[in-house]
């Protein structure tokens, strides 16, 4: 009977915690044991070294570390007077900790608790697991590193590793007022670095040549200097489609007129270089590079340019499409340039080579023969216009509409010719010639002083679409050269007369 109510204080005493018996030294027990009170001393309150030792058993006995499996240190043994170099967190199956299914019974456990407060792996406080007499030695990794050594470190559980997004929003606890989407919502995500953007190098070459459109020749030449892919961008020949230098002539360097004729030669149809007397001693040597550069102009105007013969026919023979000539003033013209533009160019339409000293009507009787649009022709100051051969060619071709030939020394039966021609049919009833009217629009014959009357006369019934005439300073003409030139030519619009000392009012009111 003793014995069984020993088993029943055993059994209420499993409902008793450490805790309430830290509070109180003395409680009693109801139920069936006769009124009887147990009594329990108050543990003794360690100090110092085995304080320390005490708390590092409980630490090795509990239940999270007794999972791990860890294994007792190599070189902690019982017995001896070893060193101790780490406390063992012996699992379940250490040599060092009781058995798995053993309790401490009232007889061992010298007055402290039985109850299941702790891991099974908790020894006795009174269990001598270890010298207190022994030396705590620090163990490096170095000393331990050793083939079959333990490790010194416990890794983290793989089912509460976290090595993504997902295992962390797995592992981590619900937490009243936070969304599932938390982490998602508040990202962080960091901020890229912005790409630097070259707007002029990485935009489309069609829109830089259209800005560059809107610029004066002079400009772009002055913006080639800004870096190389500008000087590329301004020297590109589709921006020089038409070269004229007329405005800028005497500002831009002779080097870059070469540079920009031999990069845009292809592309060039308009060229016009009148007055750059700085590319004279370039022509020698660059003549020919620039000659086989441009080989598709249109318009060629050399007015006023000092420049070799050689060059001169080169460019002619590179360019069999040429429609506008100018060659005024320029010295090196002569009748052999002539015929390269006679049997090289058969579209032109409009020759200026007025006061060219070396060139007479021969080589102008060849261009008329070989250039049959011929409409524009100035040949100011030139000699041999009485031959018939030219003006009887210029007659029969009848497609000439401006005719500039000032300061020549036509007479009055070279214009016979050329308005009526040699020997024409004469209507018996009026006495005038049947031939087909010219096409003369603009008529310039200025200082020609050996026409009269006479050959002014020839220009009436002829001429019906004549808009403008030029005779100052013809000291032979009268009255009579205009009464009836006025009558047949009504779209006249413009009449230089100055210096003509014999005209009266009579002309003045005919012309009214």
């Amino acid at each position: 009977q003793t014995h069984l109510e020993h088993l029943h204080i055993i059994s209420k005493m499993s409902q008793i915690t450490i805790d309430d018996l830290g509070r109180t030294g003395e409680m009693s027990i109801s139920g069936d044991t006769r009124g009887e009170s147990l009594r329990f001393e108050e543990p003794v309150k360690l100090k110092g070294r085995k304080r320390f030792m005490q708390s590092l058993q409980r630490i090795s006995s509990t239940p999270s570390l007794a999972r791990m499996g860890r294994v007792p240190s190599s070189s902690y043994r019982n017995g001896g007077k070893a060193s101790m170099s780490c406390v063992s967190l012996a699992s379940s199956s250490s040599a060092y900790g009781h058995p798995p299914n053993s309790h401490s019974c009232s007889q061992t456990s010298v007055g402290f608790s039985t109850a299941p407060t702790s891991a099974v792996t908790t020894p006795s406080p009174d269990a001598q697991t270890f010298d207190f007499n022994s030396r705590i030695r620090i163990v490096t990794p170095k000393s331990s590193a050793h083939p079959g050594s333990t490790p010194l470190t416990a890794p983290l559980p793989a089912d509460v590793r976290a090595t993504s997004k997902e295992n962390l929003l797995s592992v981590t606890p619900e937490v009243p007022g936070i969304s599932g989407d938390y982490l998602h919502e508040h990202e962080v995500i960091p901020k890229r670095k912005q790409r630097a953007i070259d707007f002029w190098g990485e935009m489309p070459d069609e829109i830089k040549l259209h800005i560059f459109r809107f610029l004066k020749p002079r400009e772009i030449i002055r913006c080639s200097a800004v870096s190389r892919s500008w000087y590329r961008t301004c020297f590109d020949g589709q921006l020089w489609t038409n070269l004229d230098t007329e405005d800028y002539y005497k500002d831009i360097p002779s080097m870059s007129l070469v540079k920009i004729m031999t990069a845009a030669g292809p592309f060039i149809r308009d060229l016009n270089l009148r007055g750059c007397y700085q590319l004279w001693e370039r022509w020698a040597t660059h003549g020919q590079a620039i000659s086989e550069a441009c080989q598709n102009l249109q318009s060629f105007s050399l007015e006023d340019c000092r420049i070799d013969r050689t060059s001169v026919h080169l460019i002619l023979l590179q360019n069999e499409r040429l429609v506008h000539i100018n060659f005024c003033r320029v010295h090196a013209i002569n009748n052999s340039a002539m015929k390269i533009i006679a049997e090289g160019c058969p579209q032109l339409e409009s020759l200026n080579v007025s006061w060219c000293l070396h060139l007479d009507t021969k080589g102008l009787h060849k261009i008329i023969r070989g250039c049959p649009k011929i409409k524009e022709l100035k040949a100011s100051e030139t000699r041999g216009w009485q031959e018939k051969g030219i003006l009887q060619d210029m007659f029969k071709r009848n497609t000439l509409e401006r005719l500039i030939i000032d300061h020549t020394d036509i007479n009055d039966e070279a214009l016979e010719i050329l308005f009526k021609g040699i020997d024409p049919e004469v209507d018996p009833l009026s006495g005038r010639a049947i031939v087909p009217p010219r096409n003369f629009r603009h008529l310039n014959m200025s200082r020609c002083n050996r026409i009269s009357d006479k050959g002014m006369k020839c220009l009436t019934y002829n001429v019906p679409r004549l808009s403008g005439l030029e005779v100052s300073y013809i000291l032979g003409l009268t009255d009579d050269a205009f009464k009836l030139l006025f009558d047949e030519t009504p779209l006249l619009t413009h009449l230089d007369v100055e210096e003509i000392d014999d005209i009266t009012n009579s002309t003045l009111q005919a012309l009214a």
